[in-house]
């Protein structure tokens, strides 16, 4: 029987996923075995010319398919709440000098308060780094979460909340990163995709395994 071999000139692998190699590493590795996007996450460019990487990505053939991650706008304090935009409006410039056309938001909860004050939340930080990421030509990604991290990682859990709150904004720069990891279980997770994909707001399609059973949700990216 002749083996196939997978298209991998379709994949795009985060940075994360081979942690701990340095990013110079990835790009080497994913390069070699035919992998053509990259999507880099912030740790990776730690102490880096964040220019001179973005061009080595792109020498070696790769696409720079997005930045990870920004959002955790919730905090129960107005300083909180401001350090969160302050980081998301350096992640538009690191997006920017590296070449990346989209940040990945993982939009964050703040588990001393109720999850629709976090939601509210959420909406005034994108929509105060908003300007800044259009001029900058970079679009925001919400990536829903499965619930059991809406306590203190996203209150942004399902694929009707992420269009909801794309609604809400109303911006041609914001859209939704779905994975399957976080969206599989939702009974409606069918029509809010076709939902989101007619409103032209699919920015991202992330795969990755629900492994049964699940014990040890610090695994997992996102």
């Amino acid at each position: 029987m002749a083996q196939t071999h997978p298209d991998t000139a379709k994949l795009c692998i985060h940075t994360i996923t081979t942690k701990p190699w340095p990013i110079e590493t990835a790009i080497e590795r994913f390069a070699a075995h035919g992998v053509q996007g990259m999507t880099v996450w912030r740790d990776a460019l730690a102490r880096r010319n964040i220019l001179a990487t973005g061009q080595r990505i792109r020498d070696a053939g790769l696409s720079i398919v997005s930045l990870c991650r920004g959002g955790f706008f919730p905090a129960e304090t107005a300083a909180g709440r401001k350090a969160a935009i302050d980081d998301n409006r350096r992640a538009i410039d690191e997006a920017a000098a590296l070449g990346a056309p989209l940040i990945v938001l993982v939009c964050g909860a703040a588990p001393g308060q109720p999850l629709d004050i976090s939601r509210q939340q959420i909406r005034a930080g994108i929509e105060a780094v908003l300007p800044q990421a259009a001029a900058a030509g970079v679009k925001l990604a919400v990536e829903p979460l499965h619930p059991m991290y809406a306590d203190s990682r996203s209150a942004i859990n399902t694929m009707q909340q992420a269009n909801d709150l794309c609604d809400a904004i109303d911006s041609p720069w914001v859209g939704v990163a779905v994975d399957v990891y976080h969206l599989w279980w939702d009974p409606h997770l069918q029509a809010e995709i076709r939902r989101c994909g007619q409103a032209g707001r699919i920015f991202a399609f992330h795969i990755c395994d629900w492994r049964t059973p699940t014990e040890d949700r610090s695994t997992t990216a996102g």
